[in-house]
């Protein structure tokens, strides 16, 4: 490699590993906020302050940092990519793949998997609210009469962090590194300047102490767990930013710079804390001076509105991987930057993200008490992904049973240590991600297994395309000029809409295209791979379009590329057919009947096929036709 190759590759790692900052580690950079408060001063189960109990808090949070994102995530799971890209959809993928034909085995992936994106989606409402709220609650120590004015600026934020979301992040994307570089230096110095006046705590990095704190408080420390678990959130946006930074600037950037910052500043609120025991109010503004208090809290809110960007986007790209995987209904996702494709905007899931996160702020009032609801969801998550990455490890990377069982075994204990302890925050505010977790469940496997029965019904009530192509050249209708696309699901049955078009016009094409959108189980399928034309013959032709699970569809566009395979296409000379279903839902069906008058409800609150494949609306026809579920 030349000189001048070498450096340009060691820029591009550096500004990748400087992006990561801000989107990556957003979420666990922001831990620092509340995580010691909530252990010593927490509005449940408070750990009294004596050395012991401060050295073991900061000894089982240096090493759930290590186990969980430096051995787990950043050793292990990132490595389980779906072609570079990461995520508990690209996971569910992989480990769909592996499965094969055995359904049982598929269908307790999907479910497991499923449950794992809901509980990504709880936290992506409660982190931006724990979050700005923990940062806006600095006021009350800088100055005390502003304590009753940290809800309503909270709220103001966050109204201005969700309105902002359609216009992209393009424009101030590119402050949100330098300011998590500042904020996690930060980090560090206010942490190295309080360690001075009690460097003992530096005896904390011996395990001994956190096992030792287990010894002398058994139960007490056990639902202590459960406040130490927010030092470690954010893994899943870690693993499913991979794909747009790599494993590698993600790696260097959690060595490097993110867990020493971190662990710096935590001894250094543990030193403060034994310095002056009554600092366990706000351990992290004590940390700094009173002049500095209010750049601090500023500095502080940006970085947490850094952090909520950073699950916005994620719970976008979760929504859109979903949506192509067939597990939410089709809504409009507008792209928000002409450089960057994985910049996408989505109304539906932004807003009702907004009011449940504003919810959440006015419900609970204080990040002390919305921290009981905030651990369910990132401890469930980590769960389903180890149990995910077993079934990669094994089926996919080929590992003994015995290997993947003691690795996986190892994770679990740490993973449901945490979750069992959250378990017990379920009557203080556990019960709001539980809840969310359930509704989420319920539409997407509804949404799941309607669109399965409707396929059902059609292909039952749908003619084989061959006979009818053979009846068609023995007894043609009249043929006009011009192209027909059908869209449809099954490639070798006649459309619904076409015998509609035929019964009703009395007229077919000439040309008869049936077009028919598969999404594959991989991120992207290059363009050379997505379209396969086959001649039927008598002027028929099928016509296969195949995206990844993280493509844009935009079909007219794929259509171009059928001159390349002798079927050339002018898009605004076509008619464009497709069929418009009317469901009506019927007792005593394959689902409950009130899942079926749900699914109905999805469906047509569904965006257009239209407006998703991005088909020009003056060449539409819809047929219609009603479907007893």
């Amino acid at each position: 490699m030349s000189t001048s190759s070498a450096e340009n590759s060691n820029t591009r790692l550096a500004s990748l590993s400087l992006a990561a900052l801000g989107v990556v580690y957003g979420d666990i950079g922001t831990s620092p906020l509340y995580t010691m408060k909530e252990v010593f001063a927490g509005a449940h189960h408070q750990v009294p302050v004596t050395p012991d109990n401060v050295l073991g808090i900061l000894s089982l949070i240096l090493w759930s940092l290590i186990m969980v994102v430096s051995v787990k995530y950043v050793g292990f799971v990132m490595r389980a990519d779906n072609r570079g890209e990461g995520g508990i959809m690209a996971l569910i993928a992989l480990a769909t793949r592996q499965a094969g034909d055995n359904h049982a085995k598929q269908r307790f992936i999907m479910l497991v998997g499923i449950l794992g994106a809901c509980m990504f989606y709880a936290d992506g409402m409660i982190t931006p609210a724990i979050s700005v709220l923990s940062a806006v609650e600095g006021m009350e120590i800088a100055t005390p009469a502003l304590s009753h004015w940290v809800v309503p600026i909270t709220l103001l934020v966050l109204l201005g962090l969700f309105l902002v979301q359609r216009r992209g992040t393009a424009t101030i994307g590119v402050l949100f590194g330098p300011i998590m570089v500042l904020w996690f230096g930060t980090l560090g110095a206010l942490g190295i300047i309080n360690i001075r006046h009690a460097p003992d705590v530096l005896a904390a990095v011996n395990p001994l102490y956190a096992l030792h704190f287990f010894a002398q408080n058994g139960t007490l420390a056990f639902i202590a767990l459960g406040a130490v678990v927010l030092a470690v959130t954010g893994g899943e946006a870690r693993y499913a930013d991979m794909g747009h930074f790599g494993r590698k600037p993600i790696r260097i950037a959690w060595f490097g710079f993110v867990l020493p910052a971190l662990m710096l500043n935590y001894f250094g609120q543990g030193a403060e804390i034994l310095h002056h025991p009554e600092s366990v109010k706000n351990p992290f503004y004590l940390l700094a001076p009173d002049w500095l208090l209010i750049p601090l809290v500023l500095l502080s809110t940006a970085a947490t509105v850094i952090a909520s960007q950073a699950v916005i986007s994620g719970a976008f790209s979760v929504s859109r991987q979903a949506l192509q995987l067939g597990y939410l209904p089709r809504m409009l996702v507008q792209h928000t930057s002409e450089q960057e494709v994985g910049q996408i905007y989505l109304p539906r899931v932004n807003w009702t993200l907004m009011i449940a996160v504003m919810a959440l702020v006015i419900g609970f009032g204080s990040s002390s008490n919305l921290a009981a609801a905030y651990g369910i969801a990132v401890t469930g998550d980590m769960v389903i992904t180890s149990i995910l990455a077993a079934i990669v490890f094994h089926g996919i990377w080929g590992w003994s049973w015995v290997r993947t069982a003691v690795l996986i075994a190892l994770f679990l204990i740490v993973d449901l240590a945490f979750f069992g302890a959250n378990v017990l925050k379920i009557p203080a505010g556990g019960w709001f991600p539980i809840l969310m977790g359930v509704v989420i469940f319920t539409l997407m496997t509804t949404w799941k297994t309607g669109r399965e029965l409707l396929n059902k019904r059609l292909k039952d009530d749908a003619m084989d395309l061959e006979p009818f192509i053979e009846a068609i050249s023995a007894n043609p209708p009249t043929r006009v000029q011009g192209t027909a696309i059908f869209m449809t699901q099954n490639p070798y049955s006649v459309p619904h809409a076409m015998l509609h078009n035929l019964k009703h016009n009395k007229v077919m094409h000439e040309q008869v295209i049936l077009a028919t959108v598969k999404v594959q189980d991989v991120p992207h399928v290059p363009q050379p791979e997505r379209v396969a034309v086959q001649n039927l013959g008598h002027g028929f032709f099928r016509v296969m379009v195949h995206y990844g699970f993280k493509d844009d569809p935009d079909l007219p566009h794929e259509l171009e590329d059928c001159a390349q395979h002798g079927l050339p296409l002018d898009v605004m000379d076509t008619s464009f057919f497709i069929g418009k279903e009317t469901l009506i839902p019927r007792p005593r069906s394959e689902m409950a009947f009130w899942r079926e008058k749900l699914f109905v409800t999805m469906f047509r609150n569904a965006d257009s096929v239209t407006n998703y494949f991005k088909l020009p609306p003056n060449r539409v026809v819809e047929l219609g036709a009603q479907v007893a579920l």
